[in-house]
């Protein structure tokens, strides 16, 4: 924490910003290592170079934010109470009215930021995302064996669904297996919404599962991932359901091949849109390029999906410590759609591919 903390105020030193309002759930577990849900309360944290950390909590997680090692300042507050109030009162009463907050513009609502600028007038207010981006990019060794644990779990989840797959089980009812066989292995939470979609189905990327009863003849496609410890997985699999045609077995290999393509091209330095090209290139070769409706991948870690976003015009060079998914995906309306994605965690030896589920055309029987 201390460290993340102290390279944290470096980077903001770099960039002249002199204290950061942190409220998203995931910058706030990276930096004071508590992991809560807020809901509409708010939970922030304050980072300053004039000023020691300050954590802003409903009173109710007080003991559970010292549990997990918060040692700096704490204000709490009820229901009843103005936490903004409260947080300008200690700043005011410490002669400590910065002249930059830096803040994150997806996360900090419109009135939240209006909030601020009344209670801040004299200060300027700026987006400090891409700096805890940066920060967050690349892994620890730690978070490298969370997140290597978090995959083998989406693994068992995947081997999971294949094994609940039958003549009539309906897709929620698979999903319902899923998840509780994942929460018997200690899973904190899905990283996402569990998908399990079938038959045409399957060409919607992010289709909805439901009710509909599993036949032979179907695609299956699996979409998972846990959380474990505060880290996310995420890993895709397709399989076929008794029989598969020729148009959906080419399709599943060309899609096959374009992940294999776009892990073996991971190496240091390649710029994150390399990948997406190569994949696409690929898929397009193979006649189906205007299938292929989403990026090649993106950022993994604490949030399922974080920076980097791995899209074509992305310049960012690879880097060891990064971690992220490659999930090539071709979706014909009306025939099938195939998604095959992994984790893949970079070294300076190559990239380690993290899920390990069996990637081989699998025709159920």
């Amino acid at each position: 924490m201390a460290e993340r903390i102290q390279a944290l105020l470096k980077s903001m030193k770099k960039q002249n910003i002199d204290s950061m309002f942190i409220t998203s759930k995931a910058n706030v577990y990276y930096i004071t290592n508590y992991y809560t849900e807020p809901h509409e309360r708010l939970v922030a944290v304050y980072i300053s170079n004039h000023f020691d950390p300050l954590l802003i909590i409903p009173a109710m997680e007080e003991e559970d934010a010292k549990a997990a090692g918060w040692r700096y300042q704490i204000i709490t507050y009820h229901d009843h109470e103005n936490p903004w109030e409260m947080f300008y009162q200690k700043l005011k009463t410490n002669e400590h009215i910065p002249n930059t907050i830096s803040v994150e513009h997806t996360n900090l609502t419109l009135d939240r930021y209006q909030l601020m600028q009344q209670l801040f007038s004299n200060t300027r207010i700026v987006n400090g995302e891409e700096l805890l981006a940066n920060l967050r990019v690349i892994k620890s060794e730690k978070e490298y064996n969370l997140l290597k644990h978090a995959a083998e779990l989406a693994d068992f989840g995947i081997k999971t669904g294949i094994a609940a797959i039958q003549e009539g089980v309906g897709e929620l009812e698979v999903i319902a297996k899923i998840e509780y066989e994942l929460k018997k292995q200690g899973i904190q939470e899905m990283s996402f919404s569990t998908m399990t979609l079938s038959g045409t189905k399957t060409a919607s990327p992010h289709g909805t599962p439901s009710m509909k009863k599993i036949k032979s003849g179907d695609i299956v496609l699996f979409d998972l991932g846990v959380v474990y410890e505060g880290y996310c997985s995420d890993i895709s699999r397709t399989v076929a359901f008794k029989s598969i045609t020729e148009q959906q077995k080419k399709i599943y290999n060309t899609v096959l091949e374009a992940e294999q393509k776009a892990i073996a091209a991971s190496k240091i330095g390649v710029a994150t849109g390399k990948l997406d090209q190569i994949a696409r290139n690929h898929i397009a070769d193979a006649g189906f390029g205007e299938y292929f409706t989403h990026r090649i991948g993106h950022g993994l870690g604490i949030e399922t999906h974080e920076y980097p976003s791995m899209h074509s015009n992305n310049d960012l060079p690879l880097q060891a410590g990064m971690c992220y998914t490659i999930e090539p995906g071709i979706y014909v309306p009306g025939v099938a759609g195939v998604r095959i994605e992994d984790m893949i965690y970079m070294t300076e030896q190559g990239p380690e591919v993290l899920t390990t589920s069996p990637k081989e055309l699998m025709i159920l029987e």
